[in-house]
């Protein structure tokens, strides 16, 4: 089945008509974070989340602008050191953050709520990365018990493809401090996805990696950075699009792969204009690529 297409907002440039664009056109999902739009992203989003309840909102903690780490400080939920880092996994900030995020998007529950490129907080250390990530799943956990937070998970760039965590490792720290596997709200991570960063879709045609692992647990498998920052169309040429499938332009093949790739649930395109966004909602319309075409693709783009 071919995955959904979702508004990501980390390149949007006018984020309150895509939000709407986006929910016009069916997307049930929007993607941002506190950090982006030089920190007002989630304001920008309030009024369509307003005159959508069933738009799904998707957040994090994790990054965070100067600005935003100064009012931590001054709240008493980092030091001026933390601060100066940018980035905290710290309980008492993910817990500050998401009362933050909750304010600003204008929403009492949030669907979701990731962790952002937890491998940033302890480089190198697996055991404290662990430590960290568990410390802050439990602040998660105790957000969901109190109905502010739907699920959870992480949103890495790097860290599942350099196995500084698993799924599975994700998957045991959440039981951990649920009280059991059954119990947790663990339920998505996000990581890039594209004909450039193609190792999870090789991964997947040959059962392995994390998107069969997130599969197998049900976690929903957003999809980010699927033209790698824009850049991709320009590196597929006409021949190869026609290859993925005969009429596409060369960006609607590049997101038909991504949505096709087995475990992908949600394809995020930071789509400013309108014809962006219909063509690859045109694209994601299409039947899915299959295994064989997707072993093709892929074997054609590392080939020297």
């Amino acid at each position: 089945m071919t995955a959904e297409l979702a508004l990501g907002t980390y390149r949007c440039r006018a984020i309150p008509e895509a939000a709407v664009r986006a929910a016009a056109s069916g997307a049930q999902w929007i993607d941002t974070a506190p950090n982006y739009a030089t920190g007002r992203a989630q304001e920008l989003l309030a009024p369509a989340l307003a005159a959508r309840p069933s738009l799904r909102i998707a957040t994090k903690a994790g990054y965070f602008t100067a600005a935003t780490g100064a009012d931590a400080v001054n709240d008493g939920v980092l030091t001026e050191d933390q601060a100066v880092a940018g980035h905290s996994l710290a309980p008492q900030y993910v817990r500050w953050q998401m009362g933050r995020n909750r304010a600003q998007l204008g929403r009492e529950r949030l669907d979701l709520v990731l962790l952002h490129n937890p491998e940033r907080a302890h480089p190198g250390d697996r055991p404290a990365l662990h430590r960290a990530i568990r410390d802050a799943f439990a602040v998660l956990e105790e957000a969901a018990a109190a109905g502010h937070v739907a699920g959870y998970g992480i949103a890495t760039w790097a860290g599942l493809e350099e196995e500084a965590f698993t799924v599975e490792e994700l998957l045991a720290l959440a039981g951990e401090v649920a009280g059991g596997q059954q119990y947790h709200h663990l339920v998505a991570v996000q990581m890039p996805v594209s004909l450039v960063m193609m190792t999870p879709i090789v991964q997947a045609l040959h059962g392995r990696g994390p998107l069969p692992a997130a599969a197998g647990a049900g976690l929903r498998v957003m999809a980010s950075a699927p033209l790698h920052g824009g850049e991709l169309p320009g590196m597929v040429d006409q021949e190869l699009a026609d290859l993925i499938r005969p009429g596409l332009t060369p960006a609607q093949a590049c997101v038909l792969s991504v949505a096709s790739c087995p475990g992908v649930t949600d394809v995020l395109l930071a789509a400013s204009g309108a014809p962006h966004w219909s063509q690859a909602a045109d694209a994601v319309a299409q039947p899915s690529l299959t295994a064989a075409k997707l072993r093709e693709i892929t074997g054609v783009l590392a080939s020297p």
